[in-house]
């Protein structure tokens, strides 16, 4: 999800709610503790220069119950953001404590947004012979080619 995204249906929401992959709920004490900017800049197993920004943010939760994170707080956190580290339109990687810090995804849901598990890829398949997967095609699906199995053309 797109920070452009992330804020417009945050401005509908009255609270902020994060979902886990696993159905559990980020509490509802969190903090968001930073909204930054990730520039990087490697090269792939293919030897190709690539360069990637995304949006951080960093979700924190502690013993503080007497604080909630209000959307329009966030949004104010997110423009200061904007102004001061010249934030662009990128997608957002959030970052949350697991056993280590796991970071996901952001898709967004009716009543709030869904955590989502990231995966790493080869982004040089070809350069590093791997196969590119067949899509899987039912046999019911395929157009019938008008050969017969006595006609000779099979």
């Amino acid at each position: 999800m797109k920070l452009s995204e992330f804020t417009k249906h945050l401005n509908k929401l009255k609270e902020i709610i994060f979902q886990l992959p696993n159905g559990q709920l980020v509490p509802e004490h969190f903090h968001v503790t930073e909204v930054g900017k990730i520039s990087k800049q490697f090269i792939d197993c293919g030897g190709t220069l690539r360069h990637e920004e995304k949006i951080s943010f960093q979700l924190w939760e502690e013993n503080d119950y007497n604080h909630r994170l209000h959307p329009e707080k966030l949004v104010n956190i997110i423009e200061l953001a904007k102004n001061k580290l010249n934030l662009p339109d990128a997608e957002i990687e959030v970052e949350y404590q697991g056993e280590s810090i796991n970071k996901f995804g952001l898709d967004v849901k009716e009543e709030g947004f869904i955590l989502t598990n990231t995966q790493t890829d080869c982004l040089a398949k070809e350069d590093c012979g791997i196969p590119v997967s067949k899509p899987k095609v039912k046999l019911s699906q395929l157009q019938n080619s008008g050969c017969s199995p006595k006609s000779g053309c099979c």
